[in-house]
């Protein structure tokens, strides 16, 4: 039975019960005020920090490079904290070989096919980075750029304001887009994003976030016992190129169904042709509520050994999973150990990939006098 998640916390901070892995003893609730340190120089001399925050039994490293979280560390259902976010223990690495571990992603989340799309009539060329694809924002997106972080509370919450902008014809992108995105950590320890741009030149946007889970702790292993459940019953196949095709079809028959839970690895070695092209899950869910005002719950992932869970609520019209199909044993984390095919998976909620080469997609056009804006919020249970 998954026990409430904060009598865990409090029932563990009461008994002093240490954590056994990756740091320190579990906490009572209550917010902290966010601790700055520096982390590490590029290479031109700019300075890189860590905030971490603490609130609601969640603890949170975020770095103002790229917007990474760098950690975050939950309870299990006994109360022993893990850092369930795949990342590194240095800068250096990041900045020399991460597959996005954590990073925020702009100024287009996901793939646009070619590099290319028009707009009001215009063709544009952006940074291709993935073949002959561009992938989250190109060459130099979002999650190799220095933010400008500026730490809140705000009655029980704690967060971050990370604030970057983005110049007309960077990666091909017309417009200047101004953006500010918000990490909060609440008191109960909900993890929430919420994203904002404005823009003085007519131009595309899809931002998410790209943190790597593994509730049984990075590093730890396989996620394939994992259990996943999405409200979606369609999703968009994608060519060769992993680029959607322009369908919309029903996952109902196929190892796409994850309408009721179950486990991750019960399915992705089928035979399934869009398995056997993205060498596993790669592909956008196209979620059942479509766009809505305020977030609505789409996901569910759980850990049975752990009992930790994570639900996802969005107002996006979309959510990639994608099963770390990519990881190749190259990578190591902070705890020694590599990263293998199938160690961490992400939920990138989003608009879909390839957006604006497909009209009948819903739009990611953003005109001067708008405001994009987006939330994402992050629950955590054990």
């Amino acid at each position: 039975m998954e026990l409430n998640r904060r009598t865990v916390i409090a029932g563990a901070a009461a008994a002093g019960m240490a954590a056994t892995t990756l740091g320190g003893t579990a906490h009572a609730t209550g917010g902290r005020k966010p601790v700055k340190k520096l982390f590490g120089k590029l290479a031109d001399g700019t300075k890189v920090y860590s905030w971490s925050l603490e609130n609601g039994g969640t603890r949170l490293k975020v770095l103002s490079y790229g917007g990474i979280v760098q950690s975050l560390e939950i309870p299990d259902r006994r109360g022993r904290y893990a850092n369930v976010s795949a990342g590194f223990d240095n800068l250096e690495d990041y900045v020399a070989k991460s597959p996005y571990f954590g990073a925020l992603i702009g100024r287009y989340g996901n793939r646009i096919g070619k590099g290319k799309f028009t707009l009001d009539g215009k063709d544009y060329q952006l940074s291709v980075n993935d073949g002959e694809q561009s992938l989250h924002g190109g060459a130099k997106g979002f999650d190799k750029r220095v933010w400008d972080v500026e730490p809140f509370t705000e009655g029980s919450d704690v967060g971050l304001h990370l604030y970057y902008t983005s110049v007309d014809g960077e990666m091909g992108y017309p417009g200047t887009l101004k953006t500010k995105v918000t990490y909060t950590l609440t008191r109960h320890g909900d993890w929430r994003i919420d994203y904002e741009a404005t823009t003085d030149k007519a131009t595309v946007v899809n931002l998410t976030s790209h943190v790597y889970w593994n509730l049984a702790g990075a590093g730890s292993g396989t996620i394939e016992d994992h259990e996943l459940q999405i409200a979606a019953s369609r999703f968009t196949p994608t060519d060769s190129g992993l680029i959607p095709t322009g369908e919309l079809a029903k996952v109902a028959g196929t190892p796409f169904d994850f309408t009721r839970a179950k486990a991750i690895g019960r399915d992705i070695r089928t035979s399934h042709p869009q398995l056997v092209t993205a060498k596993g899950f790669d592909h956008n869910w196209v979620l059942d509520k479509g766009i809505t005002a305020r977030p609505e719950h789409v996901a569910t992932l759980r850990d049975p050994a752990s009992g930790r869970s994570l639900k996802i609520a969005t107002n996006e019209p979309g959510l990639q999973f994608y099963s770390g199909n990519f990881l190749d044993g190259t990578l190591t984390g902070p705890t020694g150990r590599i990263y293998r095919q199938g160690d961490a998976l992400c939920l990138e909620t989003q608009h879909f990939p390839d957006s604006p080469n497909k009209p009948s997609f819903p739009s990611t056009v953003l005109r001067p006098g708008q405001t994009y804006r987006t939330t994402t919020v992050h629950t955590f249970g054990c």
